[in-house]
């Protein structure tokens, strides 16, 4: 323990912070690499000599302002579905709302296949679930990066599938407000402004939404606040810099209803639910330090805290006997370094190389109790558990010549920890899952200049969850880790200024993958579910066909496999994964119909998906979604805004197996108006 808080001194002292350049996006068109630009171009005044997330050669997606402020969301996860290949799963429940996922993992909570960072911070909980992805919302956004693949050596645990950035607004000189009002009685204000002035810079958010909801009994309401503070020296060579964010929610649970509910009054409530609310606190606390510390050599440095409160009461089926409470704290320190070094080798082009660490200590709480209108009744469980783990990385960047580019990698991490359950008196230490090596490969190779050839082959790994981590039978043997083996082809092309766009067909294998128990009488466990193939093919293009009009396209066809299932579930050799629908697509539009008026049109659709690994139960979940905007520009500092969500009002759903299927409605038709004023 004590060594743990002299490294977390130490990088405060030597390494007092690294800002957030180092994780903002700098891409344009014409970049020799794989990534596509969604929502205009992302440059930003980046000095940053760390290795951006486009040398990873893997499919990079930047979703950039232009996509992401004016949108009217509830929840910042919505924010996803302009990106190729995301999955959106919604459960619209109180705080527990909803999550994407991508490359044939669902959201359903148990695989979380991806990284999520806020700033270059890791946000994931214990588990892998992004709650912190509601601290941030659409006014604070500059960009969204998103890295898919198995190749992207600068993260390890829960970077199974690959990882998304939030990068927010950091610099600069603007105050902008923007007051929101619309359908189930939505309320929403945002608020930032930005101060700069010699080296120093203030930048400063606040938003509260209230939610009346579009199903009986699901008012919610949340407040954000994030404050951040930066200063460059004079010379340039150096920055230092500090986040601080909150985040509060109180919201109500509408639960799921059968299948005769849903579809008889989808927007009912059932009395078993009258009880069921849920309630959240999030602290995010980061110092950031970036160095130039010659032409040659680059040092960033990270150190964080992130703390939840979650408390959860539920009852998800009139089945059950009693209702829930589930309760969550966690508090999560951490460091990572990168080191990256630009040496100049004459038989080479460029030559780039990265090495880096990273170390995370999590101390949690998980808790279970039998409850009747919110008052306990028993304790199901009291956990308490450490997690923590170690990992380190070096990748390259090598150009033999200026049409080919190769990064090799590779990235090792262990884990430790200890578990006690205060309830069965349970304790272990964790699984001795030995050193977790995990090599990476790309390359690309730029055709012309309208078209590059890219490929990549990479290992992530996935550990047990929560209770399934330690070793609580001392005469069992150690579980291994679930090696995920990756790789992707794709052809990035531009054949003309007005035109670009990307394929690639890809396949993911996991060794022997952990899936966590949710149902209401699992003891916070995750068992091994098998060998399971998950395979598909991404297409996506962008068209400016003229100055005033934009479009967009995206199509992922995907299919999921169970190779080798596991003792308990042999006949479900060959089936699909559960939750995993076999296509993703959406299209729209953007129409500069006058120099202050703008027109938006835009769709997103998925197909149908087995509720149960078994696939037995049907097939639901599939939606077309179509939706319009128009943004008019009334004055210089004055906008409004108008968005109309499920524009034909079609029922969907997100639906889930417990003995019969449980639905739960989305929303219908809904209008959204904004005022937004930037001083």
């Amino acid at each position: 323990m004590q060594y743990r808080y002299r490294l977390v001194a130490l990088a405060v002292m030597t390494a007092f912070g690294n800002h957030a350049y180092a994780d903002h996006v700098t891409t344009t068109p014409k970049d020799n690499d794989s990534t596509i630009t969604v929502g205009g171009i992302v440059v930003s005044g980046n000095r940053s000599s760390s290795l951006p997330a486009r040398s990873i050669l893997s499919s990079v997606d930047v979703i950039g302002t232009d996509a992401i402020e004016t949108q009217s969301v509830q929840n910042s996860w919505q924010l996803f579905s302009r990106a190729p290949g995301v999955q959106l799963t919604e459960y619209r429940m109180g705080t527990t709302t909803g999550k994407f996922s991508f490359r044939g993992f669902n959201g359903e909570g148990e695989v979380n296949a991806v990284k999520l960072l806020i700033d270059g911070i890791p946000s994931n909980s214990n588990d892998g679930n992004m709650p912190y992805l509601d601290m941030v919302m659409p006014l604070d956004i500059e960009a969204i990066e998103i890295v898919r693949g198995t190749n992207d050596p600068r993260y390890g645990l829960h970077n199974i599938a690959g990882n998304a950035n939030i990068v927010t607004k950091i610099g600069g000189n603007y105050t902008t407000t923007r007051i929101s009002y619309g359908s189930f009685n939505t309320r929403e204000l945002q608020a930032v402004t930005g101060i700069e002035q010699d080296g120093f810079s203030q930048n400063y958010f606040a938003a509260v939404q209230q939610y009346g909801g579009y199903r009986d009994h699901s008012d919610s309401r949340k407040a954000s606040v994030a404050g951040k503070w930066f200063y460059d020296s004079s010379d340039g060579r150096f920055r230092t810099g500090l986040i601080i964010r909150h985040y509060e929610q109180d919201a109500q649970e509408a639960g799921y209803l059968t299948y005769a509910e849903s579809r008889d009054h989808p927007r009912q409530s059932m009395p078993h639910n009258d009880t069921d609310k849920g309630k959240r606190e999030l602290n995010q606390v980061s110092l950031h330090f970036d160095w130039t510390i010659n032409d040659h050599w680059f040092l960033s440095n990270k150190a964080y805290l992130n703390t939840m409160d979650d408390q959860r009461w539920v009852r998800f089926s009139r089945n059950s006997a009693t209702q829930q409470e589930r309760s969550g704290k966690e508090n999560h320190t951490g460091l990572i370094s990168s080191l990256t070094w630009r040496p100049h080798v004459d038989f080479l082009h460029s030559l780039t190389v990265e090495t880096g660490f990273s170390a995370e200590w999590q101390n949690n709480q998980r808790s279970r109790y039998s409850t009747m209108y919110r008052e306990r009744l028993s304790t199901a469980f009291d956990q308490r558990f450490n997690f923590d783990i170690y990992g380190g990385y070096i990748q390259a960047v090598i150009r033999p010549t200026p049409n080919l580019k190769i990064v090799p990698a590779y990235r090792i991490d262990r884990v430790y920890g200890d578990f006690h359950d205060l309830t069965s008196g349970d304790h272990g230490d964790v699984q001795d899952y030995g050193v977790i090596r995990q090599p990476k490969i790309g390359a690309v190779y730029t055709l012309s200049d309208h078209y590059s050839l890219y490929g990549n082959w990479g290992r992530s790994f996935q550990v047990g969850v929560a209770a399934a981590t330690y070793k609580l039978n001392p005469l069992a043997p150690n579980l291994k880790p679930s090696i995920n083996d990756g790789w992707e082809l794709g052809l990035k092309f531009q054949p003309a200024d007005w035109i670009d766009g990307r394929i690639a067909v890809w396949e993911q294998k996991a060794s022997n993958e952990v899936r966590r128990i949710l149902s209401s009488t699992s003891n916070n466990d995750s068992e091994n579910i098998g060998k399971t193939l998950r395979r598909g093919i991404d297409f996506q293009a962008n068209l400016r066909p003229t100055p005033q009009l934009g479009l967009w396209a995206n199509l992922s066809i995907q299919r999921s496999e169970i190779l080798k299932p596991g003792s308990t579930e042999l006949s479900n050799k060959g089936n699909e994964i559960d939750h995993v629908p076999r296509q993703i697509y959406g299209l729209g539009m953007d129409y500069q119909a006058l120099p202050t008026l703008k027109l938006s049109a835009w769709a997103n659709g998925q197909g149908d998906y087995y509720l149960e690994r078994a696939n037995s139960a049907g097939k639901f979940g599939g939606y077309f979604l179509m939706n319009l905007g128009a943004a008019w520009q009334i004055q210089k500092n004055l906008s409004l805004e108008l968005q109309v969500r499920n524009l034909a009002d079609r029922y969907y759903e997100y639906v889930y197996w417990d003995t019969e299927s449980m639905h739960s409605p989305g929303e219908g038709r809904a209008v959204y108006a904004s005022m937004r004023v930037d001083l």
